[in-house]
């Protein structure tokens, strides 16, 4: 037996929230181009509807993991298994999630940031998988848009003027990756490749699987620009989401090419608004079998959901009654 120990809401970084989702706890260490925060009230929702709460949910492409964190925390599913294939993000959840959440959260507090600093913490060859992760988060805050892959420059006006301050929120940071150590029993991370775990849960018809792989179909180069693991195989992928005995739930860019794979492999698909980091609005594709469960308009204004983290429950304590001594 367990009891719901709750876990305040941190201040959020306004110019980071997509529309309508103020509600939505930010809750990834990573500023991370493609985020799914906008999609976590739709997330839930899809959650919620299905016939009962699934054991596992598989995150074949974690990136920034706000979506296996939202089920983690929530509690929405039993337990969340989060994939990754590269190395620098992957360090950083490793060492989350493997026990030293703690350190990384205050060797982020600790570290006295300044363009010069930065630029020594980089040049650096990192001896650990803990020394990667804190580079990795320094890289990942201090660079344009939160790119990782190469080329990506270092933030030097930044916003309102604060350069490469811009997003470094150190206090915030470590509270995030610190909670995550809360969680982390819930957490089962896999550094590797996203097609090798949907096959290895593909026959658990009590997995449930959150697919958002990087956007180069139809041409698309946003996602070879934004990562550096972006070659994926679509069709192959369609394919074996048809095979998969669990529900899933894709999300693409809406192009032709992709309302053409979503077509021939028999899935529904729904456009939905969102904004991007540069606020601009434009639509992205939900994929599904069965899509009746997103509704138009009013899914994102929702309330607030606080952490929900398991700790042991205490043993009752007798009261005393009249006549006992």
């Amino acid at each position: 037996m367990s009891q719901t120990f709750l876990l305040p809401e941190f201040e959020t970084e306004e110019r980071e929230k997509p529309v309508n989702v103020s509600s939505v706890p930010q809750r990834s260490p990573f500023r991370y181009p493609g985020g799914k925060t906008w999609l976590v009230p739709l997330f839930r929702r899809w959650m919620i509807s299905l016939p009962s709460e699934p054991a596992v949910l598989v995150e074949p492409f974690a990136g920034g993991g706000i979506i296996s964190l939202t089920a983690a925390f929530e509690q929405l599913a039993d337990r969340v298994v989060m994939v990754e294939l590269d190395e620098q993000i992957s360090a950083v959840w490793k060492t989350i999630l493997g026990g030293d959440a703690d350190w990384l959260g205050k060797r982020i507090l600790a570290f006295d940031l300044t363009l010069e600093s930065a630029k020594a913490e980089f040049a650096k060859p990192t001896k650990s998988q803990r020394e990667l992760a804190f580079q990795t988060i320094l890289k990942n805050r201090t660079a344009h848009g939160g790119i990782l892959a190469e080329g990506a420059g270092v933030l030097k006006h930044g916003e309102n003027g604060k350069g490469i301050h811009s997003r470094w929120y150190p206090q915030t940071i470590s509270k995030r990756i610190t909670n995550i150590g809360h969680v982390a029993h819930r957490i089962e991370f896999k550094h590797g490749d996203a097609f090798e775990e949907l096959e290895r849960f593909r026959n658990d018809r009590n997995a449930v699987f959150f697919i958002d792989p990087p956007y180069t179909a139809g041409g698309k180069s946003a996602g070879s620009r934004l990562y550096t693991h972006s070659e994926v195989d679509h069709e192959r992928l369609f394919s074996l989401c048809e095979k998969l005995r669990g529900d899933f739930l894709m999300t693409y860019d809406n192009a032709e090419e992709v309302q053409g794979l979503a077509t021939r492999h028999g899935f529904e698909t729904k456009p939905v608004a969102m904004k991007n980091t540069h606020h601009a609005e434009m639509n992205e594709l939900l994929i599904g079998r069965n899509l009746d469960w997103v509704e138009d308009g009013g899914v994102f204004r929702e309330e607030p959901v606080p952490y929900k983290v398991n700790l042991p429950a205490k043993k009752p304590q007798l009261r005393k009654t009249k006549g006992m001594k």
